[in-house]
């Protein structure tokens, strides 16, 4: 058996624009794992089974696909262990997958490149190819194209789920997106961030990054504000939401910070990791 910790993400950056004819949208994206991890015990077994997580599609589609693409023979045992908040623009779901077939590649006799893996990973959702990786990444296209960046790390965050806000689909989100007009100046956007990126030196300079375009459509604003009000130099939604981060220099700061959230349902104070 072997074990594993699959941890959250939090977009530093999130500009998009329109459609592909795929149905995807274009985005340009910086992605920055966090301290709250699922864990996951992997061993091999006849059939394909997946455990603790009753509602899973995509840690099964995982292995489906990498035993297809392997040809490898009998099936895996996966036992997942969920602390990442579901549906909530974290990327639990994505960073399960994308850590199963790490895991599984591994115990291949002759595994895949990472290039394959990702490609695998991107075949089952657009945020899959960023956890077959490692560090903070810059993504591209729909997800599918990714760079390693070299970021700071040095600062705590505070992860919340806004009360009273329950997030409907991600396809949803990008509706909302679409109907208000939300891709127009995506060309601009991506240059500022794309400027700003490499002159991300001390953590503070990751205030200086544009925002998250799905952000005003997510309902999470006002936590985010919060935050910012609490003293986090940088505050906003996660993917299509509804959980929002603050980044704090210092942790007295965040850990008072967490201790007076008003707007919050659940928070957790974490800090970035590879």
């Amino acid at each position: 058996m072997i074990r594993a910790a699959a941890a959250a993400k939090i977009n530093l950056s999130l500009t998009v624009g329109g459609a592909r004819a795929d149905g995807l949208h274009e985005l340009t994206s910086i992605f920055q794992r966090v301290d709250i991890v699922d864990r996951i015990a992997i061993e091999r077994a006849e059939h394909i089974v997946v455990e603790g997580l009753d509602d899973d599609t995509l840690v099964r589609a995982a292995l489906v696909v990498l035993i297809e693409a392997t040809s490898a023979t009998g099936g895996f045992r996966v036992t997942i262990e969920k602390q990442i908040p579901v549906a909530a623009g974290l990327g639990g779901g994505s960073a399960d997958a994308g850590s199963v077939l790490k895991l599984v590649n591994e115990l291949l006799g002759d595994p895949l490149s990472v290039d394959e893996l990702s490609s695998l990973g991107f075949s089952l959702g657009a945020d899959v190819p960023f956890f077959v990786q490692s560090g903070p990444q810059l993504l591209a296209g729909a997800g599918e194209l990714s760079t390693p960046v070299e970021l700071p790390q040095d600062y705590w965050v505070l992860v919340a789920l806004p009360a009273g806000v329950e997030k409907p689909s991600t396809g949803e989100i990008y509706d909302r997106f679409d109907q208000a007009g939300g891709h127009d100046g995506y060309a601009e956007r991506r240059a500022d961030l794309l400027d700003r990126l490499p002159r991300c030196l001390s953590a503070r300079d990751l205030s200086s990054l544009p925002g998250n375009d799905l952000g005003p459509h997510a309902g999470s604003l006002q936590l985010a504000e919060e935050l910012r009000a609490s003293g986090a130099f940088r505050a906003d939604v996660s993917g299509a939401g509804p959980a929002v981060y603050g980044l704090f220099l210092q942790q007295p700061q965040a850990s008072q910070a967490l201790k007076g959230l008003e707007g919050a349902r659940a928070a957790w104070l974490t800090v970035p990791v590879w």
